[in-house]
């Protein structure tokens, strides 16, 4: 469903999160938030720093807004429970942050392990089941208080949950993702049924043929996707993140080239319109091998750092858009952060938004 989510040309967005208003400092911590909004003062503050955050975007010029993932707890990493709120809500997984599965007998710690360390692992234990993820509840929040259309983060994919499992139930990643795929499906269903037309899902999975040098996982996973997309009637992007720990891209420094080696292997991925794409803290590097991009998807590319607290001038923003068009047309272009913006502060998030759509305003005045 490779549609036009607004008329205007070079679209601005943000990849998903936000920084909290400092104020909001309820936590869900894994409750169904069924459960966690009997709690009046909990539901009114929720309900009000998903105003606030959808506020300063629109304020800020964004033609597509997101709800900031106010539903991230504050957890490890920064964005740590861009992971756990799904472990949580889903059966089968206990609650419990162990090491992570990848620095098990490891004898050095590098930076990678630390990090790693730090989100920790889990211990899938039993059958996956399906539990209140309630992405659709989340999504009429966001909506009652938007004048922009809503774009919805579907949060960590099978792929990416399964990465960091300890496997006492499922033999491998492969057969995890695949049982993981149809409650997926399910809430992105549940999220169309409620109104949502652009669905943005995060698998960073799809990087894991990288560390396990097996290129056969590029289709297994591929095959995952579509099932989680599978009759989904909404706009859906794919955002390939380079990583986002407290600012830290880790996957960049060991693969520069990462999107010209995994990206082909996706191209055709039934049920995806768009690939999210991080360039801008990279100086915009390999943005020609975007020429690649097959006729029938488009992109929503990161013009803005967000792995840094440096506020781009508007005119550094219309650079790097300049640069996107060189090789793609501007009508397959969304403008958008490289990935979410958690970790910064609110000022700093709010004036970096302003440059975003600022910058998209000077090109497309060059354009007319």
């Amino acid at each position: 469903m490779n549609t036009r989510i607004v008329d205007t040309l070079l679209p601005t967005t943000m990849v998903g999160s936000y920084p909290r208003p400092h104020w909001f400092r309820h936590q869900l911590l894994g409750r169904d938030l069924r459960v966690a909004f009997k709690e009046v003062q909990h539901e009114e503050a929720y309900d009000d720093a998903v105003a606030t955050v959808i506020r300063d975007q629109e304020d800020a010029g964004l033609d597509i807004v997101t709800d900031g993932n106010m539903w991230y707890d504050d957890y490890v990493g920064v964005i740590g429970s861009f992971c756990w709120y799904m472990y949580e809500r889903i059966g089968g997984f206990e609650h419990a942050r162990e090491q992570h599965p990848s620095t098990v007998g490891a004898t050095e710690r590098t930076m990678g392990a630390e990090i790693m360390d730090d989100w920790g692992g889990v211990i899938n234990s039993g059958p996956v089941t399906r539990g209140p993820i309630r992405l659709a509840d989340l999504y009429r929040v966001a909506a009652k208080h938007a004048k922009a259309p809503v774009k919805v983060s579907v949060g960590a994919g099978p792929a990416n949950l399964a990465w960091h499992v300890h496997f006492k139930h499922y033999k491998n990643a492969r057969e995890l993702s695949f049982a993981l795929a149809p409650i997926f499906n399910a809430e992105m269903k549940d999220l169309v049924a409620a109104g949502a037309k652009y669905l943005q899902f995060e698998d960073l999975g799809a990087w894991l043929p990288l560390f396990t040098g097996d290129k056969n996982d590029y289709t297994w996973i591929k095959d995952v996707v579509a099932q989680c997309c599978d009759g989904v009637k909404a706009k859906i992007g794919w955002h390939f993140c380079f990583g986002n720990a407290w600012g830290n891209d880790i996957l960049s420094a060991n693969f520069p080239e990462g999107y010209q080696t995994v990206l082909p292997h996706f191209f055709d991925t039934p049920g995806i319109d768009q690939f999210v794409l991080d360039y801008a803290n990279r100086g915009m590097a390999g943005i020609e091998f975007l020429k690649n991009l097959p006729k029938e998807k488009d992109v929503q590319i990161g013009v803005l750092d967000i792995r840094t607290n440096a506020i781009e001038t508007p005119e550094t923003i219309a650079k790097r858009i300049r640069r996107v068009l060189a090789h793609v047309p501007a009508e397959k272009v969304t403008l958008s952060t490289d990935c979410g913006m958690k970790p910064l502060a609110r000022m700093v998030a709010k004036m970096k938004l302003r440059a975003l759509a600022q910058g998209a305003a000077i090109v497309r005045n060059e354009l007319r």
